[in-house]
């Protein structure tokens, strides 16, 4: 069974897609946003996901950023993700470039080699998204979806200190890349003590964790536009 497989039927995004036209920002810079059901926002509205919140963060701070261009959808791994952009056929380079991806590994019990591979490959292609450029990638480490109430009766040590491993990965990987790796994994814990930032499924996040998530990456983000 895939993480959030049963609630995909939910949220059916399409391999990629632009933003209706009515959500349309003419800017002059761009984003990417490259993931899985954190990045669509799984349970949330659009404008509540941690994407939308980045990039209305930055426009608050003066840059002129377009509406974000997602490639992701609940219950993808690395594997996936990999292959809808193939399958997406995009060549378009962008000045921003964000990815969170690896739960769907975690949960399914994959190897962390596995992952290791897979998800170095995705940062690579990030970076040519990036236009060659490893300073305008961000990725988000993976969520502890273990301290939701879909996790009861679960081993949650276990989910934390696999999460954990697979993160030590992503961070070493990023380190290598030189890729800027931003932990928001301390702050999904929270959700352990406070109900407010699940999403109404009682296993994603809600729009006032993905707001928080956005506030850690943002000053990360905005280096990039100085």
């Amino acid at each position: 069974m895939l993480l959030f497989a049963c609630l995909a039927c939910n949220n059916q995004e399409s391999v990629m897609y632009p933003e209706p036209a009515s959500l349309a920002v003419p800017a002059t810079y761009t984003y990417l946003a490259l993931g899985d059901s954190y990045t669509i926002g799984e349970s949330v509205t659009t404008e509540s996901r941690w994407t939308y919140f980045l990039a209305n963060y930055l426009r608050q701070a003066g840059v002129d950023l377009a509406t974000p261009t997602t490639i992701a959808r609940t219950g993808w791994t690395t594997a996936e993700l990999q292959a809808a952009i193939r399958q997406s056929n995009d060549t378009t380079t962008y000045d921003l470039v964000t990815l969170l991806i690896g739960v769907n590994n975690q949960y399914r019990g994959q190897p962390l080699e596995t992952y290791r591979t897979e998800f170095r490959e995705l940062l690579q292609t990030a970076v040519q998204f990036a236009a060659g450029k490893p300073g305008h990638v961000l990725v988000l480490s993976i969520p502890d979806w273990g301290v939701t109430p879909f996790a009861e009766g679960q081993n949650r040590s276990k989910i934390t200190e696999e999460i954990n491993a697979f993160n030590a990965v992503a961070k070493e990987e990023c380190d290598l890349a030189q890729i800027i790796f931003v932990d928001i994994t301390p702050v999904s814990r929270k959700a352990s003590q406070d109900n407010s930032y699940v999403a109404p499924d009682n296993l994603h996040f809600s729009g006032k964790m993905y707001a928080e998530w956005a506030a850690l990456a943002f000053p990360l983000a905005q280096k990039i536009f100085d």
